[in-house]
């Protein structure tokens, strides 16, 4: 497969590699150049560029789709960290440079940067350090599949900003109405809100409380004679007092108000859609995040705006139980793998008699991923250590490591944080007393236990979107990205399709078709089943209930060689 890297150059000009050739290229004229190099007999190129989100913007708002990418900001970041990558081979002219470069936020389509230090960046360069780099490592084929799937990712989530969830801002606002009362003056506090503080002032007997303050609600609750050590609902609802009740639902309302009230509207939806910034890689262990609009936890009061366009439906497709499936994968615990052929592996293991109950199941594998060593789960995992012990050792072998102080690595090969580094997201410096190292190479080795599984289960989700894509582009002959099925939501285990109502079917039987590509990818020496929950609906609020679920075929070719996920 041909390379195409592009660097971007003073004066609105880019420069190009295609193969031998090198020529420059005013950007006005790059979605054509692009257009006519992904229609050729010979099979579309691999698009090399700097950051997909600020080269990929402009070419979609041209109505020009693009078939394979490397991000070379992302997999800079992925094979820095990366075990078995030697770092010295990504040294070199701009490499400081590709280092620091932050990626991008699509808003208005526009290719180039304000920040000159990163904006003439050598394509070229970075690409030939990238390939030698994972070339010289011990495992040359999974980084391959593991930069494809991120660069494909990268694609699918640009796609999905500028397709847009399909929203309905009028039946948002009557929910916002229904709940607040009318929509207030900027700065104000809604009507319902500012009936609900007067109650809790009136019932607390302080006049001048500001409830949105955590300090003076404490302060307030203790002169009423509540004594709680924080404000959370579950602490609150524990408490006999009648402002507990109003106290509750105002900060529910508020919440609602401030995070998807009428201001969110304004900011993240425009003609219809609702336009998320998505962020691949957002994350340590490479699970996505989101730069705005609360794109990864929508709430379940506003699901309901989230409705399909006339003609069309929503297909949402969650898989059940991924971690403790890549887990059975990445160990190759063959016995674990059997319990997880079918919908629910936790009933897989009562029925494979390794536990009494689901729940003792569920309490088992979970305390193992997250370091459960006390309490009912604790004494889970030391039993099923004993009946699967290639699963629970590979994430207690991970523990140790990181109480060691070493990194660790998922399947393809992405590394943690070292120890002392971001791993713990936390601003203070790791302590210095003996005890509270100790404590620190605990809490690390927690992280790393979590680490290799969580990570590895975004690795699959990659590989699942970035086949799905694709075969959702094959379904129709012709016709821009958004009149085809395409992706509009990805959350870690879940994806929600945009597409004609007349192929629901056929999108449901490619999603599936897709999620046992992943599984091939990933564990070829072992079958692990990834069984989906799929609903073709017309909101996503309906997603998941009785009637709107329907199975899809399961079998599926896919591909051969990780070159062709992305």
């Amino acid at each position: 497969m041909s390379r195409v890297l592009l660097s971007r150059l003073p004066d609105d000009r880019v420069r190009v590699v295609d193969g031998g050739a090198e020529q420059v290229v005013a950007i006005t004229d790059l979605p054509a150049y692009v257009r006519e190099r992904e229609t050729d007999p010979s099979g579309p190129p691999r698009w090399v560029w700097d950051d997909t989100a600020r080269w990929y913007a402009p070419l979609l708002a041209a109505g020009v789709r693009v078939s394979r990418c490397h991000d070379l900001r992302l997999c800079h970041h992925l094979l820095r960290r990366a075990p078995a990558v030697d770092g010295g081979l990504l040294a070199g002219e701009q490499s400081d440079l590709w280092d620091r470069l932050r990626p991008a936020v699509p808003t208005e389509p526009a290719l180039f940067s304000a920040d000159d230090t990163a904006e003439h960046l050598r394509a070229d360069l970075e690409d030939a350090r990238q390939l030698a780099a994972i070339a010289a490592s011990a495992e040359p084929t999974r980084l391959g599949l593991l930069v494809a799937a991120e660069s494909a990712g990268a694609l699918a989530a640009a796609e999905m900003t500028y397709a847009g969830v399909p929203w309905r801002v009028d039946v948002h606002e009557r929910l916002l109405a229904d709940l607040l009362g009318p929509r207030p003056p900027r700065g104000g506090r809604p009507r319902v809100l500012e009936e609900l503080m007067d109650e809790i002032r009136r019932l607390l007997d302080s006049p001048g409380l500001n409830p949105d303050s955590q300090p003076e609600l404490l302060i307030a609750l203790r002169r009423a004679g509540v004594e709680v050590k924080d404000t959370r609902r579950s602490t609150l609802r524990a408490v006999d007092h009648p402002a507990i009740e109003p106290l509750v639902r105002y900060r529910r309302l508020a919440h609602l108000f401030q995070t998807n009230g009428w201001a969110w509207i304004d900011q993240w939806v425009s003609d219809g859609r609702f336009r998320p910034s998505y962020q691949p890689a957002g994350s340590t262990t490479g699970r996505w995040s989101s730069n705005g609009g609360g794109a990864l936890s929508f709430p379940v009061q506003v699901r309901s705006a989230a409705v399909a366009d006339e003609g069309w439906v929503l297909v949402v497709a969650d898989v059940a139980q991924l971690e403790p499936r890549v887990l059975a994968g990445m160990s190759s615990d063959q016995a674990l793998a059997r319990a997880a052929r079918g919908a629910d592996l936790y009933q897989g293991m009562v029925d494979d008699g390794a536990v009494a109950t689901r729940q003792d199941a569920k309490l088992g594998l979970l305390g193992a991923m997250y370091g459960a060593t006390s309490g009912e789960s604790g004494r889970m995992v030391a039993g099923l250590t004993r009946r699967y012990p290639e699963a629970f050792g590979l994430v207690e072998d991970a523990a140790r490591a990181g109480e060691r102080g070493q990194v660790v690595r998922t399947l393809l090969g992405r590394g943690c944080p070292a120890l002392g580094g971001s791993w713990d997201e936390s601003p203070e410096a790791p302590p210095v007393d003996l005890e509270g190292q100790d404590r620190h190479r605990r809490a690390y080795g927690r992280f790393t236990r979590n680490f290799v599984v969580q990570g590895t289960g975004a690795e699959w989700a990659l590989c699942w979107i970035a086949d799905l894509r694709n075969r959702l582009w094959r379904l129709v002959d012709a016709g821009p990205l958004d009149a085809r099925p395409h992706l509009v939501f990805f959350l870690h285990d879940e994806v929600v399709v945009h597409a004609p109502a007349e192929l629901a079917d056929a999108v449901a039987t490619e999603v599936t078709a897709a999620a046992s590509t992943a599984g091939e990818l990933l564990f070829r020496d072992l079958a692990i089943d990834f069984p989906l929950t799929i609903s073709v609906v017309q909101s996503y609020a309906d997603a998941g209930k009785p009637g709107t679920t329907g199975a899809a075929d399961p079998d599926s070719s896919g591909p051969e060689h990780p070159s062709d996920l992305s």
